[in-house]
């Protein structure tokens, strides 16, 4: 791996960026056998809560029990049979868990399981930490919690876990659907990456080139090592779970999602809200990253492909109409955020315009929608599976109206302005891949 875990943590890094990084996790063990390090990683810790699902205690719940001992106060179990959600009723259970003594909120599990921890112990001025059950996402080292609030997708700002340990022995017997989503999320580093570096262009946000290179080299290190993931080999497990805790942990330490979450993750944050809304299935977070990937490339793909711009932006009406239908009940809140943000009423159009050559030198740094098909499907990813879920008319929305779930400019800012007036433009049908 380019980058050595070690190396980042604990510790001061003065940037060349112009800010100081710091990430603080007291354990990282990745490789066969890491949790014989979960002895000592609690030692600091006096009673631990665990925090589980009906899936993911079986794999390691009882193991884990045994080597907390004497320090295991009890177990928050999720008894649910569908995807879990990370909402006010999941907090509220695993609040109820904790006494006066706890002061560590261990999950066993993924994605979900650790965002839950981190919401509840950092609320409750405690520690959380993490034993990995599937490599499937990027956020177990992240210092944001990804939280359904209001009924709207959120990053709430918690702390980045005091331990991570990912056990190839247990990270490599997960559902192969699962492994397949944390190869996507890694993926979709190529989206978010030049989102982020758009976004410096055009909104004068922050940029840290150490950490785009980081996450830009393990993201190509993770595709060259398609097969061996999906062939579930130890060495390419571990490298797979390895860049999704690093990647992570350059969240907490540039302070922002920026380098793992782009227009890909607004796509997806999109078919999960609307789903809950309508009480409709949505995929799984990095299998939605990966093929929201390739419908990004050819957002961009088709914005470069205009030899100047041409804007081309639906009305008012039009687009509060269209939230009403597709947010439902939760239409009221995306306005709200809209309005707060001022994203509407700002004209970037002279920007755009100004800054036209340098937009399509940044978009073209992405890889084509047919090289991320290409890289999507070397791992048995298909995005038919995404048309036959989603179908048409969701995908060409989330496209127009994913970004409004949040406040954060993206390529899909640009390709609104562009696009959103001639919708018969606006369709992924036409793109290349």
């Amino acid at each position: 791996m380019y980058m050595k875990i070690q190396d980042l943590l604990n510790r001061d890094i003065v940037c060349s960026c112009g800010k100081t990084h710091r990430c603080d996790i007291g354990t990282v063990e990745i490789g066969k056998n890491a949790l014989d390090a979960l002895t000592a990683a609690v030692k600091p810790y006096e009673k631990v809560l665990l925090v589980a699902d009906l899936n993911t205690y079986p794999i390691c719940g009882v193991r884990v029990k045994e080597i907390l001992g004497e320090k295991f106060e009890s177990a928050c179990i999720f008894e649910t049979s569908s995807t879990l959600v990370p909402d006010e009723k999941a907090i509220e259970k695993a609040e109820s868990c904790l006494t006066e003594k706890t002061d560590l909120v261990l999950g066993i599990g993924s994605g979900v399981i650790n965002d839950i921890c981190k919401y509840v112990s950092f609320f409750h001025g405690i520690k959380s930490g993490i034993v990995a059950t599937a490599p499937s996402m990027d956020g177990y080292a992240s210092s944001g919690a990804a939280m359904i609030l209001g009924g709207m997708k959120i990053t709430a700002t918690t702390h980045a876990p005091d331990i991570i340990i990912g056990d190839t022995e247990i990270l490599k017997t997960a559902p192969i659907k699962m492994i397949r989503a944390g190869y996507g999320d890694i993926i979709g580093k190529y989206s978010s990456l030049n989102d982020w570096e758009l976004a410096h262009l055009i909104k004068g946000e922050h940029f840290c080139h150490p950490i785009y290179e980081l996450v830009l080299k393990t993201t190509d290190e993770i595709r060259d090592c398609a097969d061996g993931i999906v062939a579930r080999e130890d060495g390419a497990i571990e490298c797979l779970m390895y860049a999704l805790v690093l990647i992570g942990m350059t969240l907490t330490l540039v302070e922002t999602t920026r380098p793992g979450s782009g227009s890909e993750h607004h796509l997806s944050h999109f078919f999960e809200i609307v789903g809950l809304v309508h009480g409709e299935k949505h995929l799984p977070h990095g299998t939605d990253v990966a093929y929201n990937t390739i419908l990004t490339a050819g957002m961009r793909e088709q914005i470069r492909n205009l030899s100047a711009p041409d804007f081309c932006e639906e009305s008012e009406e039009k687009r509060t109409q269209a939230w009403d239908k597709i947010f439902a009940s939760v239409s009221d809140e995306v306005k709200q955020l809209q309005t707060e943000s001022e994203s509407y009423s700002t004209d970037l159009t002279p920007v755009y315009k100004e800054k036209w050559s340098e937009i399509k030198a940044i978009l073209s740094k992405c890889p084509s929608a047919a090289e991320c098909n290409a890289m999507m499907r070397a791992t048995g990813l298909d995005f038919s599976e995404c048309e036959e879920l989603y179908g048409h008319e969701k995908i060409c929305n989330a496209m127009l109206y994913g970004k409004d779930l949040k406040n954060r400019y993206s390529v899909l800012w640009l390709y609104y302005s562009l696009f959103s007036g001639k919708p018969e433009a606006a369709d992924y049908k036409s793109f290349e891949f």
